[in-house]
């Protein structure tokens, strides 16, 4: 039922558009309108696209029942030149903008984080990241993938440009809203990838 769903509104947004959901969205890199904008994508889905079940909750993942909730890789670019560090804050936009991941103290020379970050409030990669602990349908460090199983839900990944080298304020026992909102405060620029599940 929920693979349907899925494929009608993927042919919806082809008709009303003439294009993909990766080809509509205004910040695809390549198009005219985003040179040397600030961008945000991943190798696993393209903006507007489908995410893979890897990635979801409680997926067993292409066919391996050992992965599933795995975050996916990102990667950025056209950063402001002022940028200190950056932040990841993941929402589910069709409910109530509940955020799933929160990664900051994210260095300032990086521009990508791999597949499957650890869950940990200080992951192996990249160095001097820290993760907020999600409080949920599960109880983690970082990464919480979708988990809407009944119904099409649209996930959006932002990564904040900070003008703070290290959010101090911050510490293992902060919650999501309250490090998004500090994450907020100290944003000078942001890039965003959407995709369903």
């Amino acid at each position: 039922m929920k693979s349907t769903r899925i494929a009608l509104l993927a042919l919806l947004v082809t008709c009303a558009t003439g294009l993909t959901p990766a080809a509509a969205s205004p910040g695809t890199p390549g198009s005219p309108a985003s040179r040397n904008a600030f961008t945000l994508s991943s190798t696993a889905f393209a903006d507007g696209a489908l995410i893979p079940k890897v990635h979801e909750c409680s997926s067993s993942g292409d066919g391996d029942p050992g992965k599933k909730n795995e975050s996916p890789p990102l990667a950025w670019s056209g950063a402001p030149a002022a940028a200190k560090s950056y932040a990841i804050v993941m929402r589910d936009l069709s409910n109530n903008n509940l955020i799933h991941w929160v990664i900051y103290d994210i260095p300032a020379a990086t521009a990508s984080l791999p597949q499957n970050v650890d869950h940990a409030y200080q992951p192996s990669i990249p160095a001097g990241a820290r993760q907020v602990y999600y409080r949920g349908s599960a109880s983690l460090f970082g990464y919480q993938g979708p988990c809407s199983p009944s119904t099409v839900n649209t996930y959006e990944f932002v990564v904040h440009a900070l003008d703070k080298a290290t959010l101090s304020t911050l510490n293992s026992s902060s919650s999501t809203r309250t490090a998004a909102n500090v994450i907020s405060a100290a944003t000078i620029a942001t890039a965003r990838l959407r995709g369903l599940s």
